[in-house]
């Protein structure tokens, strides 16, 4: 069974300008989920979408492989990640490459560990669509998270089962840490919620998704301890 894995990266980025080729422990910011995927024996590809030059070069040299340059329409800061998957597979296929799981991983989540992708590729069984991430949300919408109603006031965004007098009693969330997501080929098209989806839980300090200059100075900080130990 062909397992591929796919990392998005465009060339421009809003709250972290050129985050993908930012140095980060030593390496550009996209090499560290290009080596754990490489690393990944479940991988049997790493492909990379990209619409910039330069993090092609680099995801190159990394070991990637980076069959085209992302086309315009593809790389703005509003396109969805799921046309852009679904292009990278669909050009592949093009070009003879078969894959009966497609792994996406995101290169400004580096602190996944390969145990997880391993983990999740694993959790994608026959009855199973896709396989998402995510960690115990710090905010409970039946407990601490509200919402404006139509009449001004304020209400809990979702209303508990039975009185609820602490975060622990309400029932458990999760948010999602956008940092592995895994398809049958046959499911791709069903993206996140047209199917049926299981939740790999990752601890909080492996859950940061870099979208702004305190999540990469965290992400820093995370990878010196790391170093330390």
């Amino acid at each position: 069974m062909a397992t591929i894995a796919t990392i998005c990266a465009r060339g421009g980025s809003r709250g972290v300008p050129g985050k993908n080729l930012r140095p980060l422990a030593g390496k550009p910011l996209i090499v560290h989920t290009i080596e754990q995927a490489r690393a990944c024996a479940a991988l049997d590809a790493v492909y990379v979408s990209t619409d910039d030059a330069r993090i092609a070069e680099v995801a190159r040299a990394a070991g990637a492989e980076v069959p085209f340059l992302r086309p315009a329409e593809l790389a703005t800061a509003e396109a969805p990640k799921m046309p852009v998957i679904r292009h990278l597979v669909g050009e592949l296929e093009k070009r003879s490459v078969k894959a009966d799981r497609i792994v996406d991983l995101d290169p400004t989540s580096p602190l996944r560990e390969i145990a997880d992708i391993e983990r999740c590729i694993e959790m994608l069984d026959a009855g199973t669509d896709v396989v998402i991430t995510g960690y115990e949300a710090e905010k409970n919408p039946y407990f601490n998270m509200v919402e404006q109603a139509p009449d001004g006031f304020f209400r809990l965004v979702k209303q508990p089962p039975a009185q609820v007098h602490g975060r622990q009693g309400a029932p458990r969330v999760y948010s999602m840490n956008a940092s592995i997501y895994v398809w049958h080929r046959r499911t791709l098209d069903r993206g996140l919620w047209e199917g049926r989806a299981r939740l790999h839980v990752m601890p909080r300090e492996r859950s940061i998704d870099i979208d702004s200059e305190i999540d990469f100075k965290l992400v820093e900080l995370l990878f010196a301890e790391r170093r330390g130990r």
